[in-house]
Formats: C-alpha cells, sequence, structure tokens
C-alpha cells in the first residue's frame, strides 16, 4: 500500500490536521509511543505524521575540544547533540520508517521560517527527497485545514527555507565561537565558567547595560512643588501651582509665604473632548506587552501559552508581526462562532448588528500570517491560558468598535493673594466608553470627574503645601519593554526575542523583575567594548537581519551571506585572542564579585567576621560561612526554588531572613535559624495539632494530618504520593487548636 505522507510540526497538529483531512474518523497508531494517523481523504490514503520541534539542529562536523573558530559545521539530529533531546530520535525512527512506503510528501509545520526550516530537513534527511508540497494555514481549524491541503503549494516555500537555514548557521557560528572565546579567556586565570554571547544577545546586554549606567550616573535635582489641598462643591480637589517645578528654593517658600491663609475661587473652566481609536489587533510582541501588563505573565509564557491555545485550535498562528485582519478571514463567521460563547455573546451580538465589520488595523505586515484572532471555536481551559485567551477575545472585539470619548477637564485656580497665584487641577474621565466595552477589564485607564463648576465658585482651601522633591533617574526595562525594545532596534526576531532575554538571565547577567544588570553584566560589557567592541555591535547584527530578509525574498543566496559572516567573525576572533589574558582576567574578577553579591546571605553571627553565602555540594545547597574552614557553620535549604536574601534580620533571633520563590508560588520568607524560638513555637504547636484528623475530601480513603515544611504547616492526606490532596492552616497552631475547641463545644 502507498500513500501520502503529511509532516506535522507536534503530535497535537497531527492529531488537528488528522481529524480535518479525514472523510470519516482517523486511524490513530503509534510505535515505540509516537502516534501517527492513518486517513482517507477523498480517493487518497493519507498518513499524519509528526515531529517534536527541530529533529535536526546546527552542529560541528567533528568536535575537536573547546578550540575555535569552528566554521565546518552540519546538521545533525538533535537527540546525537542536545543533553534531555535524546527522546526526539525515536521520531526520526517512526517517521524513516512511515516514510519509506510514502509515495508522495507534504510538509504541514507552521507556516513560517522555523517551521519551515523543520519540514525541509525533515523531507532531506529523512524522507531523501529535494522537495515537497507544502500547505499554508494560520488557524488549526478543519475548514482552513481541508483548503490549505486543497491548494497545497507544489513546491516548498524556498525563501523562508533558505532565509531559516541561513539564520540557524549564523546563529550558530556568533554562539559556539563567541563562547568558546569569553570561556577560554576565563580559563587562562585557573577559573572555569562558562560565559556565552551570541548574535543578538550581545547587543541585547549592552542595552540593558547602557541603561544601568544611565541610572548610575544618574544625579537627582532637587525641585520644589507647591500643592493647594481643597474642597470645590463638596468634593476633595488637588491642584498645583501653574509652575509646577519650581527650581529656585527661595522662590518656591516666598510664593509658598504668600498664599498662606488666603482665599481660593475658580478662575477658569477648560474643556477638552477627544476620540480614542480602538486598539490595533494583536501581533505577538503587542500580545506579550498587554499580557504582562494586564496579566502580570512574562513574555516567555504568554508565548507559550498562545502556542498551546494555537494548538487546541482556539486562536490563530501567535508568531505574528502582522496587525492586518484580512476580509477573506470571514471576519463576520468568526464573530459569530465567538458569540456561542456565553461570555462573549452579548458583545458579538452588539458588533454583528453594525453594517460593516472593519478592524482598527496597524501598519505593521507579516507575509505568512494575519494579526492573531480567536477562531471562534471552544475548549475546556482554565488558569493562565483561559486569561490568555480572554484578553486576545476581547483585543480582538475591540478593534471592531467605535472610538472611546474622553474629556479632560483643566480647573484653574486663582488664590487671591498679593499678587495672585494660580494652581491647575486637570483629570480625565470617559464620557463614551466605545471600545472599552469590549476590551473589558484590560482597560485601565485612570477617571478624574470634578463635581460641575464654573468661574467664580468658591475653593475651600485647607492646606497649601511646600513639597521638596528631586528628579527620578530613568526606569529599567521589564521583560516586555525590553522586547519592544529589542523590535524597534530590529534585533532577533518575533519567536526569539523572549528567549534571548531568558539567557541573559540564565547566564547571570541580568536579575529581578525589573531588569537590572549584574555586575557580571555589567562588568562583561565593559571588557568587550574594551577589548572586542564589535561583538557588542548593534548595526551589525541589523545588517544580517537585514540580509536574511533579502534571502527571503530571494535576493540574495544564504552562501553570500555565511561567506561574510565568516569573515566578520574570522576578524573579530583574532583580534581578540591577541587580548585573550586582559580579558580573562577582566571577566574573571567580575564573575567573582557577581558571584559573591548574588550568593550573599548576611552577616555570619556565630565568628563575627564572614559572610554567609550560598554555596551548592555534593548534597545539593546549602548556606555556608565564606571563612571555612576557620569557620565551619552551615545551614540548610530547601531542594527548589530561587533563594534570595530579605537583607532582614528575624525578629526572634537576629538570624538572616531569606526569601524562597517556588515557580507559580508566591515568595515565603523564612529565618534560616533552625534553633529559632519562632520555630520551636511552631513545632510545639504542630505536637498540639497531631490529634486533629479528618478524612481526606478528595480520595476518601486517606485521612488528613498535620505536616510541616520548611514553609509552615499544612494539611496533607497521608496517601501521599497516590493522593497529593493539601490544605492550608488558618494562622498558627494555637488558632487552629482554639477553633477546633469552639466547634466542640458548639456540637456539645
Amino acid at each position: 500500500m502507498t500513500y501520502e505522507l503529511i509532516i506535522t510540526e507536534k503530535p497535537s497538529a497531527a492529531k488537528k490536521i488528522a481529524e480535518a483531512l479525514a472523510d470519516g474518523k482517523p486511524i490513530k497508531e503509534s510505535s515505540n509511543g509516537v502516534p501517527y494517523y492513518k486517513v482517507t481523504h477523498g480517493d487518497k490514503d493519507l498518513v499524519v505524521a509528526c515531529a517534536v520541534g527541530h529533529l535536526y539542529t546546527v552542529a560541528e562536523k567533528e568536535k575537536k575540544g573547546w578550540t575555535y573558530p569552528v566554521f565546518d559545521v552540519d546538521w545533525k539530529p538533535t537527540s546525537d547533540v542536545q543533553k534531555g533531546a535524546e527522546f526526539s530520535q525515536k521520531y526520526i525512527t517512526v517517521m524513516k520508517k512511515l516514510a519509506k512506503e510514502a509515495k508522495d510528501f507534504t510538509v504541514a509545520t507552521d507556516y513560517d521560517i522555523e517551521g519551515e526550516v523543520i519540514g525541509l530537513n525533515i523531507v532531506k534527511y529523512i524522507c531523501k527527497r529535494k522537495d515537497a508540497r507544502r500547505m499554508k494555514f494560520s488557524t488549526l481549524t478543519r475548514e482552513e485545514l481541508r483548503k490549505a491541503y486543497e491548494h497545497a503549494s507544489p513546491h516548498l516555500d524556498w525563501g523562508q527555507a533558505n532565509a531559516g537555514t541561513t539564520r540557524h548557521v549564523l546563529d550558530f557560528y556568533w554562539g559556539i565561537n563567541l563562547s568558546r572565546a569569553l570561556s577560554n579567556a576565563i580559563k587562562t586565570t585557573g577559573t572555569f565558567k562558562v560565559l556565552s554571547a551570541g548574535r543578538v544577545q550581545g547587543p541585547a546586554l549592552k542595552i540593558i547595560v547602557d541603561k544601568e549606567r544611565e541610572i548610575q550616573a544618574f544625579k537627582p535635582t532637587p525641585y520644589w512643588e507647591i500643592e493647594l489641598h481643597g474642597i470645590l462643591k463638596k468634593k476633595d480637589i488637588i491642584a498645583k501651582h501653574k509652575e509646577d517645578k519650581f527650581w529656585d528654593k527661595k522662590k518656591a517658600e516666598a510664593v509658598h509665604k504668600r498664599v498662606q491663609g488666603k482665599k481660593a475661587v475658580v478662575d477658569a473652566v477648560e474643556k477638552k473632548r477627544f476620540k480614542q481609536p480602538a486598539p490595533t489587533p494583536f501581533d505577538l510582541t503587542t500580545l506579550q506587552t498587554e499580557a504582562y501588563r494586564s496579566l502580570g505573565i512574562q513574555p516567555k509564557d504568554s508565548l507559550a501559552i498562545a502556542q498551546e491555545l494555537y494548538l487546541k485550535g482556539l486562536i490563530s498562528y501567535p508568531r505574528t508581526s502582522s496587525q492586518k485582519l484580512p476580509k477573506e478571514l470571514g471576519l463576520p463567521k468568526i464573530m459569530k462562532d465567538i458569540s456561542k460563547q456565553k461570555e462573549y455573546h452579548d458583545l458579538c451580538e452588539q458588533l454583528l448588528r453594525k453594517k460593516e465589520l472593519v478592524p482598527n488595523e496597524g501598519s505593521k505586515i507579516d507575509p505568512a500570517h494575519p494579526a492573531i484572532f480567536p477562531t471562534g471555536q471552544s475548549a475546556k481551559i482554565d488558569g493562565r491560558q483561559a486569561r490568555v485567551y480572554d484578553l486576545i477575545v476581547r483585543r480582538f472585539l475591540a478593534t471592531f468598535a467605535e472610538p472611546a470619548v474622553r474629556e479632560t477637564i483643566t480647573i484653574t485656580i486663582l488664590v487671591k493673594s498679593e499678587p495672585g497665584e494660580i494652581f491647575m487641577a486637570a483629570g480625565t474621565h470617559t464620557i463614551e466608553p466605545g471600545w472599552h466595552v469590549y476590551y473589558g477589564r484590560h482597560v485601565k485607564f485612570e477617571e478624574q470627574e470634578f463635581p460641575a463648576t464654573e468661574k467664580g465658585d468658591e475653593v475651600t482651601v485647607k492646606t497649601i503645601d511646600l513639597l521638596a522633591k528631586e528628579t527620578q533617574p530613568p526606569r529599567r526595562y521589564t521583560p516586555a519593554s525590553i522586547i519592544k525594545e529589542l523590535e524597534k532596534r530590529n534585533l532577533g526576531t518575533k519567536a526569539t526575542r523572549a528567549a534571548i532575554v531568558e539567557a541573559l538571565y540564565l547566564r547571570g547577567y541580568v536579575h529581578e523583575k525589573s531588569i537590572q544588570a549584574t555586575d557580571l553584566g555589567i562588568r562583561t560589557c565593559a571588557v568587550l567594548e574594551k577589548y572586542s567592541p564589535k561583538i557588542l555591535d548593534e548595526e551589525l547584527t541589523q545588517y544580517f537581519e537585514e540580509e536574511m530578509e533579502e534571502i527571503r525574498e530571494k535576493k540574495k543566496t544564504g552562501d553570500q551571506i555565511t561567506e561574510k559572516a565568516k569573515e566578520k567573525l574570522i576578524d573579530i576572533l583574532h583580534d581578540f585572542k591577541k587580548k585573550e589574558k586582559d580579558i580573562g582576567k577582566d571577566l574573571a574578577q567580575a564573575n567573582q564579585e557577581t558571584r559573591d553579591e548574588l550568593s550573599y546571605i548576611g552577616q555570619c553571627k556565630k565568628c563575627g567576621k564572614g559572610d554567609l553565602q550560598v554555596r551548592r555540594g555534593k548534597f545539593g545547597r546549602f548556606i555556608a560561612c565564606n571563612k571555612y574552614p576557620d569557620c565551619k557553620t552551615t545551614f540548610s535549604l530547601p531542594a527548589g526554588g530561587l533563594v534570595k536574601s530579605l537583607r532582614q534580620e528575624c525578629e526572634e533571633c537576629g538570624f538572616p531572613l531569606i526569601s524562597i520563590q517556588q515557580k507559580g508560588k508566591a515568595p515565603t520568607s523564612l529565618c534560616i535559624n533552625r534553633d529559632c524560638k519562632k520555630k520551636k513555637q511552631e513545632e510545639k504547636d504542630l505536637g498540639n495539632l497531631k490529634k486533629y484528623e479528618k478524612p481526606c475530601p478528595t480520595c476518601k480513603e486517606g485521612t488528613m494530618v498535620v505536616r510541616k515544611s520548611i514553609y509552615g504547616m499544612f494539611l496533607g492526606c497521608n496517601k501521599y504520593p497516590k493522593c497529593k490532596t493539601m490544605e492550608r492552616l488558618n494562622g498558627n497552631g494555637q488558632e487552629k487548636e482554639k477553633e477546633k475547641k469552639a466547634e466542640s463545644k458548639k456540637e456539645m
């Protein structure tokens, strides 16, 4: 039996495509745990098989230690190269088996550069073909997938394929050569530390470090404000002197003195209405920044969540830079499908009454995909998936709505001193909500209304205060704003920017949510600026981004670009090698100082001379004094979670307090002292509580008993790990015991 093999990117996509193309019900089979589907479509037999992302990656042809430069590369199975990717080998094995009997081949991976590379490598290395048919789709809906199959291109998108393979080769050239150069430099000092750099990572680090330098170099300038607190028509009002900031203290003091005890009246009222256009549809960057602003979800997580929603068929392909929603999508039908979801029914019905559905589109375009939109399909989701889905649906609906009308009222207040002094109060509020209704809780504008007032109305003055202030340094980047900045500077791609920022965190170059460059990041940047500035050259990175776009448009070839990249890198590395020892010395010192800073917990109370620092040993993490072996003080730490010093001491025993941040949970603070009286009391409370038990509400077989962890006490099922039911205890043990006694009395 011969058939057509359809190649997909992930198991969930394979299932969706098989269900969409099957005339009946697809037959699911599996080999070594790898699923594939047999399908009848018209008079054709199809087999839908899947990869798990990139089955092949760029690697050295022959590994020769940590030498550089490295340019002799090849595509190899990811399972042979990357730790933790061994599982992907079985997908290659199954695909090879299925390819042997296949007559025709169709690539149905995500229609973008990365998807094209995944498909090309499978066709080339597994199917042993030079080309294949190509399905193009933006959603995993049945209608679009069937249409994509019937109208598949007879060839791969070679513009995307060549641009993608070139990008992988360039990123490998830059990453392996620069990382080895940095690591070898630090190795010359007798220290080992894996340092990384890359084509985009270096410029991204410099952007953050430059901001940190601005902040550190900032010198605050004092200024003064004069603020009037009063009552206008029975409502509190705050107004500032029209000069806003007084840079001359004596002048501010003179005005402040002059207005004390004087009466005030409204001198003028000015109203200005303006239209606030509906938002534009989501591209990936805007989705990531809005998810961070409205939901507090990190950009890398919002991308992962959006990808999950796409694979469930709920939204269109998220890795897009488009802000366009073409008519060809069938917008009225999508709106009608969304209206079947109870939460959005009324909103959709209102929009469907309009003569025509015309979105307020943005200027950004993407040749492969439209803006992100909900498909109208439904599936069971909760938690963060549900919140991101709600954001996407409401954004989609809001783009079709009328502008909001807002009004700014500016009240001019005259304080009747000699001469008179003018104070201003301004506030903006919404007159007609327009698109705000559709965007719902994601609209966060300050609303400030004033009572109806006119010239001559009296203002009862409560106080007029002189406030001493200082100018503030520039704000640090957030994970969302740095992605926006990288996009603005054409550094990286929509799909890689979040991963680049994450790499900076993992390497210790930056820390904190409000992104702060560490000493290691600052010093690494300074060393590279001094000895090898081209590694951080933003223009060089932008140049290659533009060149790869030329490849995508079939104006240049990949070989032309990789040869240019080799030339640039050889120059950079040749110059770097000359200064290797000096670079290593500076980097080693920066690494040591950063490690000490990030691992610092507090002063050692036992020897009084050393610092307590987080260390790693044979059995995991612990806290130890850095004066070892003279001082052998140690404290245990939980196995998981991010440990940070709170730079505070326990009120009970004076030992340092630390914060433990577990993934997906709120941080917990605790004292490191195992003999702390507070902990002893908790243990005593635990003893009092152990006699209180109750049946497990989940498994019905176990008993909920009091347990204790480093984070405190809780109720847990004694059938753990079979049953993982847990409940919080309210307050400390004594409070819980009192509650139990009170309940017993009621029963009596």
